[in-house]
């Protein structure tokens, strides 16, 4: 399958950094803590001290094995992604917030997801280049489903010192805390369904991930 199975999204999408997200699932806060120094000491400490609590390894690759539920979004893979091409068509774009009931499958799907935090489709336009950045909390985890992947290019991310490859009908876990790049260097888009998930934790662990969601709260008013 290739991109031309949604044109409009094509056609009408103005990204302004080659990403674009319909959410299909709860929304979270954008990711914002603390600012200045103070913030970036106090979010690598508790990020530290979280890692230190994971029951799964604080690493920046994870093995899909440790999460079972990957399994169900495999099988159903072109299911989602039919309805997120459908979704976006029907938008003419791909930001904005579909109607979770145009997508029921992939609701349902992500509804089963323990420690759900957030899910969207996500849209990764051609010959873009997202340079290093963080994610805000070592509390959560990210998974994505391939759903569109070209294949007259390389369309890669770098985690760490990971580099890694969507493929479609595949999931990919990962800490998004840990330096990362995306390389589109395809000329169709990259379409996949990111989620991300609490983080299993010992109690200290969740007693921790939770003070920092507490504080991202506070500095968004």
């Amino acid at each position: 399958m290739t991109t031309s199975a949604y044109p409009a999204a094509q056609r009408n999408r103005r990204p302004a950094d080659g990403r674009d997200h319909a959410r299909v699932g709860p929304d979270a806060p954008a990711s914002r803590g603390i600012g200045g120094p103070v913030g970036v000491l106090l979010r690598d400490l508790l990020d530290r001290l979280i890692g230190a609590s994971s029951l799964v390894p604080d690493a920046p690759v994870l093995d899909v094995r440790r999460f079972a539920w990957t399994a169900m979004l495999r099988e159903n893979w072109r299911t989602i992604r039919d309805e997120a091409v459908t979704a976006i068509d029907r938008d003419g774009r791909a930001g904005g917030s579909p109607d979770a009931a145009r997508c029921p499958v992939t609701a349902a799907l992500i509804r089963r997801i323990p420690g759900l935090d957030d899910a969207s489709f996500s849209v990764l336009a051609p010959d873009t280049h997202l340079h290093d950045r963080r994610g805000a909390t070592k509390g959560l985890i990210t998974c994505h489903l391939g759903l569109v992947v070209p294949r007259d290019g390389d369309v890669r991310m770098r985690v760490d010192d990971r580099i890694v490859r969507w493929a479609e009908g595949e999931t990919l876990v990962f800490d998004d805390t840990y330096p990362h790049e995306v390389w589109n260097e395809a000329r169709g888009e990259r379409l996949v369904l990111a989620i991300r998930f609490a983080r299993p934790l010992k109690r200290r662990g969740r007693w921790l991930a939770a003070l920092q969601r507490r504080s991202r709260a506070a500095a968004q008013g």
